[in-house]
């Protein structure tokens, strides 16, 4: 379905969806107690309806390649991964950016501003659009810069739906750099400075944002690369941020249990950004921002099977994944299977992979 069209595939969705006599939301919202036990609202009783939306940016990060992500999971068969386990998987192609011609086209400090807004003011409108309808979004990049729009989008229909927006954030570094912070220009760095409302954003929208994320609603896990200006605005806005140091001495189910509490408890929207630096660089290579000492296969499973049993998943980021450093698409193959966990593939269902 071309994207011009994803108005029209939401609108007959939800139609679809209702003729079933389900919710007009994917997941109903669950009371999680007791995370060592299934509370998954995933049942084979409801009809599973998955959107997979390409975003091919590249701009946000300073390396070539995040283009081809899109591409990479469609080969590494994630729609019928997910297809496998009972969804039903509509793969809306790929968005394009807005002209945003009201941005200028080159900033002395930051990089490849205007295609970076143009983007972000296209996921923005594709992302509240998918969030108000009844498919669960998985938004395949692309860079991190993604992010800018599809936070945008969902905190604006979670802000509809009048239901809070809680963000999961997987990855090595914090993105928290403001457009006066960043040091090296690139905008992949800063969706979650430009998400919570920080100032000097009112460029990539045209206007200031509209709906902001609470800081209070947001957890950062796996951080390994924190830059000193991103360390004090976490502090001061008072961020939940766990690093390696935390996950190595605490264990990380220990550190995500108590802020999917808190969603549970606040009946939120949970929004999950998963990057691939959010990895060991030994079994994920194929970014280009690699830092030592990530996550473990196995812990990378974890975190997405507590997302599954918890049932508050309500958006996906796929993000940062450069198949042109890949080592015959291990890195690719990788995404697809945390995802297909996520989506409540068991241990026992998962494939024996020979890299």
């Amino acid at each position: 379905m071309a994207l011009s069209n994803l108005a029209d595939f939401t609108a007959h969705s939800g139609q679809c969806y209702a003729q079933h006599g389900h919710s007009s939301k994917f997941f109903p919202p669950v009371q999680l107690t007791i995370l060592s036990q299934s509370t998954s609202t995933w049942t084979e009783d409801h009809l599973h309806q998955i959107a997979l939306l390409g975003a091919p940016i590249e701009e946000g990060t300073g390396r070539r390649g995040c283009v081809m992500g899109p591409a990479a999971y469609r080969t590494a068969g994630l729609r019928e991964e997910l297809e496998a386990l009972g969804f039903d998987v509509a793969d809306l192609g790929d968005a394009q950016p807005d002209p945003a011609l009201d941005v200028p086209e080159h900033d002395p400090k930051l990089k490849h501003l205007r295609k970076v807004a143009g983007w972000t003011r296209s996921l923005a409108r594709h992302a509240e659009t998918l969030a108000m309808g009844p498919q669960l979004p998985i938004y395949m990049g692309g860079d991190h810069a993604l992010a800018l729009g599809t936070l945008a989008g969902h905190a604006a229909a979670a802000a509809r739906i009048g239901r809070p927006l809680f963000v999961l954030w997987l990855d090595a570094h914090s993105d928290f750099n403001t457009f006066e912070s960043t040091v090296s220009g690139n905008l992949h760095g800063t969706p979650l400075a430009f998400a919570c409302g920080l100032p000097g954003f009112d460029v990539v929208m045209g206007e200031p944002l509209r709906h902001r994320l609470d800081p209070a609603n947001l957890c950062l896990l796996g951080l390994r690369s924190v830059d000193p200006p991103e360390r004090q605005m976490i502090k001061d806005l008072g961020v939940t941020a766990h690093d390696m140091r935390a996950i190595d001495e605490t264990g990380i189910a220990r550190l995500l249990a108590p802020f999917l509490e808190r969603c549970a408890a606040a009946n939120g929207l949970l929004h999950v950004s998963l990057d691939v630096d959010f990895i060991d660089p030994d079994i994920a290579p194929a970014v280009g921002t690699t830092v030592p000492g990530g996550v473990t296969f196995r812990e990378a499973h974890l975190v997405m099977e507590m997302l599954h049993d918890s049932g508050l998943v309500t958006s996906l980021d796929l993000v940062e994944l450069n198949p042109f450093l890949d080592d015959r698409g291990r890195t690719a193959r990788l995404m697809v299977d945390l995802t297909a966990s996520l989506f409540g593939r068991r241990i026992m269902d998962r494939p024996t992979r020979s890299f």
